[in-house]
């Protein structure tokens, strides 16, 4: 791919991973949430805000490890992919989580950026994947959880 393709495409990538394009990013819907309704069930619901913004971060930092680190070992499918209710959010917990998001999101883009790094390559440890793919995966994800946190906003009256 020439040079100026493949810093279009990042470009785009950037834009879908920290913007959401057409979502609200996670940031967005996550503002002004109030600590108070943080661990408060939805009835019917099998998750909290906490546990889907800790979702969140728990599996794009294992997208972003297994594309960065070849030895890196996932956490076991699903139990050590949502917080359980032992471990409750807390605003200074939600902070730190979201922060996290952020490093992980950078990091990753930073490999993006490298211009040795040939996005639709198969990565040596994995099964097919490549940056490109673990990139659109990551916004996909993301997006479908930054849904279900402005729902349960919502179905708690606290999204306008």
């Amino acid at each position: 791919m020439d040079p100026t393709t493949r810093a279009r495409l990042v470009d785009e990538l950037r834009q879908l991973l920290r913007h959401g394009n057409a979502h609200v990013p996670l940031a967005e819907a996550c503002a002004k949430l109030p600590a108070h309704l943080l661990n408060h069930a939805v009835p019917d619901l099998p998750y909290t805000l906490w546990q889907l913004v800790e979702h969140i971060r728990i599996t794009q930092w294992d997208i972003v490890e297994f594309c960065l680190n070849p030895a890196h070992v996932s956490p076991s499918w699903p139990a050590e992919y949502w917080p359980g209710p032992e471990a409750p959010g807390t605003a200074e917990g939600l902070q730190t989580t979201l922060k996290q998001i952020a490093h992980d999101r950078d990091r990753f883009l930073a490999a993006l950026d490298e211009p040795a790094q040939d996005l639709f390559a198969p990565l040596p440890q994995g099964t097919g994947q490549s940056l490109f793919r673990e990139a659109v995966l990551i916004a996909d994800h993301t997006a479908y959880h930054t849904g279900q946190i402005i729902l349960v906003r919502r179905l708690l009256h606290n999204w306008s």
